[in-house]
């Protein structure tokens, strides 16, 4: 949970998404090791030709089976995953497309960029996304949405979500980046956190740089729907592919979030302590119950100057501003990880204490 890099000042760092603290654990480190002496730093090629290892085949079956899906596809980023599915899967004039508009930015440029019909429904109002679906005369339709929401921690309404698309025989997406791994019976996400089946989600994303600790990520989905990215999703086909070291890390991750299932209820613990704290404070926090604890500040420049202040305190929390967020919601994004102490929550109540001392006129009100 430490960081340095204000001043040469150590800090906490509250800023990160590493929310199982899988990216320092030693066997994840051992397993890159071995990978690096195996098959050497990069990878070579892109997949279809010679980049494809061992290594990503196991992983892909690995996750396959772990979230109950027929096959999983490998990704370079979560961002390239999203824009392959929605360049590749929904060329056809007759498709339309819905997403929450405060889905994560790569699902809004892959809808620009897929050419298709698309709108935005209210953040969470499934009354307006009824309504846009019931308007469309479109022969194929697409539901998309975060899982966890990566600026305000809210879960989607998942069972709504899929009784919806049931009702307008359509497919549904869910970008799990922030929940698979945290959420539901041994972090498989938040379809396992709602009791939804597979079945009901036509296509899953999933990313490495959260709660696994590494770098990646992959679309999970049927046999069909990979087989079509495999031969026509551009951002799978013309990029190298991933390290098979770095997949080696994922796979021991992959294993060990399954196995010390104490870290997710280490996390919880403190994210209620934290919660608790804020409460007694009296902080403007939105209504999360995940890793990702927004603190609403407002003013860009009232948010700027807290941060700061935070990090001359020792706490370092990621800073929110226009246009990633609305304007007047500038906020402290405080990310809560396994890593964390409950000492290491105190101080951070401590130092919020002492901002809300300090900047009772600016941003921070009781």
């Amino acid at each position: 949970a430490k960081a340095c890099g204000y001043h040469n000042k150590s800090c906490i760092s509250f800023s990160s998404n590493d929310y199982l603290g899988l990216a320092n654990h030693p066997k994840v480190v051992r397993a890159c090791k071995n990978g690096l002496e195996k098959y050497g730093v990069g990878s070579g090629a892109s997949q279809l030709l010679g980049g494809y290892s061992l290594a990503h085949r196991y992983l892909e079956e690995e996750l396959a089976e772990f979230l109950d899906y027929e096959q999983v596809l490998l990704f370079s980023t979560g961002y390239m995953a999203n824009l392959g599915i929605l360049t590749t899967l929904f060329k056809r004039s007759d498709s339309h497309i819905f997403v929450d508009r405060l889905s994560h930015a790569s699902i809004i440029d892959g809808c620009c960029f897929s050419g298709m019909h698309f709108k935005r429904y209210k953040h969470q109002d499934m009354q307006n996304l009824e309504m846009l679906l019931a308007q469309a005369n479109s022969k194929y339709k697409l539901v998309i949405s975060d899982g966890v929401f990566s600026m305000d921690g809210d879960l989607a309404p998942l069972p709504k979500l899929t009784s919806i698309a049931k009702q307008n025989n359509t497919w549904l997406m869910i970008d799990d980046a922030h929940g698979i791994g945290v959420l539901g019976v041994n972090g498989k996400g938040i379809m396992k956190h709602y009791g939804v089946a597979t079945s009901e989600v036509q296509i899953l994303v999933g990313t490495f740089g959260k709660a696994f600790g590494t770098f990646g990520a992959f679309v999970a989905g049927s046999k069909l729907v990979i087989e079509n990215l495999i031969q026509f999703a551009r951002t799978y086909i013309y990029t190298t592919a991933l390290p098979a070291a770095i997949v080696e890390g994922t796979r021991c991750s992959l294993r060990l979030l399954q196995s010390e299932c104490w870290r997710r209820d280490h996390l919880y613990n403190l994210i209620k302590k934290f919660k608790e704290g804020a409460r007694q404070l009296n902080l403007p926090l939105l209504s999360s119950e995940t890793p990702i604890q927004p603190l609403i500040i407002g003013n860009a420049e009232h948010a700027q100057n807290i941060a700061s202040y935070l990090k001359q305190l020792g706490i370092l929390v990621a800073l929110v501003r226009p246009p990633t967020v609305p304007i007047n919601t500038s906020r402290l994004r405080i990310s809560l990880t396994a890593n964390h102490t409950e000492k290491d929550i105190d101080c951070l109540l401590n130092a919020l204490e002492s901002c809300k001392l300090t900047f009772l006129r600016s941003g921070i009100s009781s």
